[in-house]
């Protein structure tokens, strides 16, 4: 069975969760361990920790991080994306206090049958499980819980403003020293965006370009990209060259985000009265690639690459051209089943000595689809 980009990243995105609150109960233990010594020294309202015990509670306290990442990652965000941060913070407490009194309900009384070898249904486990919420232990417990919870929403908000591969790229070092790889990038302009900024004002355009930067996200998401960087109403997205030419990767991201945001023109133009269009150009290349900064850290691309994109880009409204790529992907691609290529005339693009070949690419029926 295939699994989809999104189901993958999405998996990729809750796994942190589940090993922040394996590392955290982990240390918790031992600091327990520590501070009780002798384990006659347990308190009555807590579990004496057997080996038994003590998989158990990996195994849950593993879960209940994989479950709050699911939580987080598949609802809370969305449902909280456009709300402030306080709004965000109290609303999701809220949730998260009552699924932990959920999992503490379910969970500890399963621990005491365990413990003591009897049914969970058995009235001394209801009544240790009493004790257990007026004790030391019980507070001691949400305290743990808050904690995991605390570390792993700021990991939620570090990943989300990053970028998750940026962030794991960081924490492996794996650009901390400057390495060469071959990408392929897409700038992505939006028409006419001078004139759309002045008709709805700098805050109304700033939501409008949320709502747009949003719409397009499942696309690139579907086809394996990385949004590189944002430059006003600019996207520059990249791929890895194996990701990027597999499956037309690079080229079907493109008609996707146009899919993405015809099927919400209604939602802008009821909204906003106006609908975005973009145009963009696609090339590829060798780039350096490395942490850079001083007072801000950020993965950085340094390459001939990127300024000639970004010269391609420009020749979209000569060519009055949606998508422009070089020949040089072209070569890579296989586009003969799905896609129409028209030459363009060949440039001598600004800065460069040497004549670029470029290719116009549009979809097969894309109207009808549309």
């Amino acid at each position: 069975m295939k699994i989809s980009p999104l189901v993958k990243r999405n998996a990729l995105r809750i796994l942190p969760f589940g090993c922040i609150w394996l590392l955290f109960a982990c240390i918790f233990l031992w600091i327990e361990y520590a501070a009780i010594g002798d384990i006659t020294n347990t308190p009555a309202s807590a579990i004496k920790i057997t080996p038994k015990i003590l998989a158990f509670a990996l195994t849950g306290i593993t879960l209940i991080g994989l479950l709050v990442g699911s939580i987080e990652i598949l609802f809370l965000n969305k449902l909280f994306e456009k709300k402030s941060f306080l709004t965000k913070i109290v609303s999701k407490f809220l949730i998260y206090l009552f699924i932990f009194f959920l999992i503490i309900f379910i969970n500890y009384p399963i621990a005491v049958s365990l413990e003591l070898n009897i049914s969970v249904f058995h009235p001394t486990v209801w009544s240790k499980y009493v004790d257990f919420l007026f004790s030391i232990t019980h507070l001691s417990t949400v305290i743990q819980l808050g904690v995991s919870l605390l570390f792993s929403l700021l990991y939620a908000e570090i990943s989300e403003n990053l970028g998750q591969n940026v962030l794991l790229n960081f924490f492996t070092g794996k650009y901390h020293k400057p390495v060469s790889e071959t990408r392929i990038f897409m700038f992505v302009d939006m028409k006419s965006s001078t004139a759309i900024a002045e008709k709805l004002g700098h805050i109304k355009y700033f939501d409008f370009l949320k709502d747009y930067y949003f719409n397009l996200s499942n696309a690139i998401i579907k086809n394996q990209g990385e949004v590189y960087q944002y430059i006003g109403d600019e996207i520059v997205i990249s791929w890895n060259f194996k990701a990027g030419i597999k499956q037309n990767n690079c080229i079907n991201c493109f008609f996707d985000m146009k899919l993405d945001l015809e099927k919400k023109k209604d939602v802008y133009l009821k909204t906003y009265n106006i609908f975005p269009e973009f145009k963009a150009a696609i090339h590829y290349g060798q780039v350096t690639t490395g942490e850079i900064g001083a007072l801000k850290k950020e993965i950085f691309f340094t390459g001939d690459v990127l300024n000639t994109t970004a010269r391609i880009q420009g020749l979209c409204n000569i060519y009055n051209a949606e998508l422009i790529i070089s020949q040089n992907l072209l070569e890579h691609l296989n586009l003969t089943k799905d896609f129409t290529i028209r030459k363009l005339k060949e440039e001598t693009l600004r800065g460069k000595k040497e004549s670029v070949d470029l290719f116009e690419v549009e979809k097969i029926g894309e109207q009808q689809l549309l």
